[in-house]
């Protein structure tokens, strides 16, 4: 059956991407509204999807890594649909939805080329890392060789998950480089 929805979602020509604007925090619980309203009125040939974008990050908080799901664009939605009556209707109706994102009176489409970008963008499957951590910052190291050591930071590089700090070791200022799990701030 999931088969016969993807045929039907991709015959509707006129079925075009737009961007709506909606309350922060509340994406994720709007995108299960909206689906649920699809379902009980019937439309599910005129409102064909409904994308939260968010990218996979991992966090490092108090020295213990995270995987975590993080929006791309906090208080938009992407919708996918046919416009008419009915599904404005729909949409405008949803509780926690602002509008749509438009310019003059009528909502203007998102160009499918921005669409795959923001989709890819969502697949890279390599999670980039999010740290509190900043330049110049005290932090104290809580494992390996140089544990209860306390450096500054030198240098961060968000793609690896390294941190360089700048410790004081034996008379004298050495770089360290850990993994954010290896830091905690003072």
């Amino acid at each position: 059956m999931s088969e016969e929805k993807k045929t039907t979602k991709k015959e509707n020509p006129n079925a075009k991407w737009y961007v709506l604007n909606i309350r922060t925090g509340y994406e994720n619980s709007i995108q299960k509204e909206l689906k649920q309203r699809v379902n009980a009125t019937g439309t599910e040939n005129e409102i064909l999807e409904v994308l939260v974008p968010v990218q996979k990050k991992i966090v490092v908080k108090k020295g213990k890594q995270d995987v975590k799901e993080d929006r791309l664009f906090p208080g938009y939605v992407l919708i996918k649909m046919e416009l008419n009556d009915r599904t404005w209707d729909i949409v405008r109706n949803t509780e926690g939805v602002r509008g749509f994102v438009k310019t003059d009176k009528y909502p203007r489409p998102l160009p499918e080329s921005e669409v795959r970008a923001i989709t890819k963008f969502m697949e890279v499957e390599q999670p980039s890392y999010q740290t509190s951590f900043s330049v110049g910052e005290a932090v104290k190291i809580t494992e390996g060789a140089f544990a209860d050591f306390i450096g500054s930071v030198q240098e961060i590089d968000t793609a690896k998950g390294k941190i360089k700090v700048l410790i004081s070791f034996l008379g004298r200022e050495a770089p360290v480089e850990l993994e954010f799990a290896q830091v905690s701030k003072l």
